[in-house]
């Protein structure tokens, strides 16, 4: 089966558990549940419903700024972005604009207009978003050509670590979860966009387009 990041074709069993298979691309090594394990999109965003992601809760907001704060500290005054996948309660975008940035908001099930996919930003946002996406390598490119020179793409999702750990991981476990990045793979992808990576903590990842 092929990479839906990079479209390699050499894949391989990971690892297997009573409801999924996950395999391994050997190129970039992302880790990917095959299309028959992903749910429907009515089934998915009834589990998106579930989410309390309240822009209020000073708990999330404390988590989202593990982001937040590198990026604006990276971003001139006033900078523009996207937000995408933002959910229904868009509290990183709230956070940013607090900041003095502009956001426009892309979710396909809660906030699904297309036309700011259009547009061109300084910097775009996807906290815990790669993981869901049955499409990465589609999805991902055009975010990317959305950039400005220079901009920035910030995201956040857990990373793998091994095999092992992938194992006993709580990660994997959710259904709508079916990409599963790694530091080689976030590497693979500097490489073949020619952009500046940094990793920061566990789950941050910043990958700057060069000018």
């Amino acid at each position: 089966m092929d990479c839906p990041l990079c479209n390699a074709t050499e894949t391989a069993l990971f690892h297997r558990d009573q409801r999924r298979d996950y395999l391994r691309c050997a190129a970039c090594q992302l880790v990917f549940v095959p299309p028959a394990y992903q749910l429907k999109a009515t089934a998915e965003r009834a589990e998106y419903e579930l989410h309390e992601n309240d822009p209020a809760d000073s708990g999330y907001r404390h988590f989202l700024s593990r982001l937040a704060e590198p990026l604006l500290q990276r971003l001139p005054a006033g900078a523009s972005g996207l937000d995408f996948g933002c959910g229904p309660g868009p509290a990183l975008a709230q956070m940013l604009r607090e900041a003095g940035c502009t956001i426009a908001l892309y979710d396909p099930f809660f906030a699904a207009d297309t036309a700011v996919l259009e547009s061109r930003y300084d910097f775009i946002t996807a906290t815990e978003v790669v993981e869901h996406l049955h499409h990465p390598g589609v999805e991902l490119s055009r975010l990317w050509s959305l950039l400005e020179p220079g901009g920035y793409l910030g995201l956040m999702t857990k990373l793998v670590i091994d095999a092992q750990a992938f194992a006993n991981w709580h990660y994997k476990n959710d259904p709508t979860h079916v990409c599963f990045f790694s530091v080689a793979t976030w590497q693979w992808w500097a490489r073949h966009f020619h952009a500046e990576l940094e990793l920061i903590g566990s789950d941050v990842i910043l990958l700057r387009r060069e000018r």
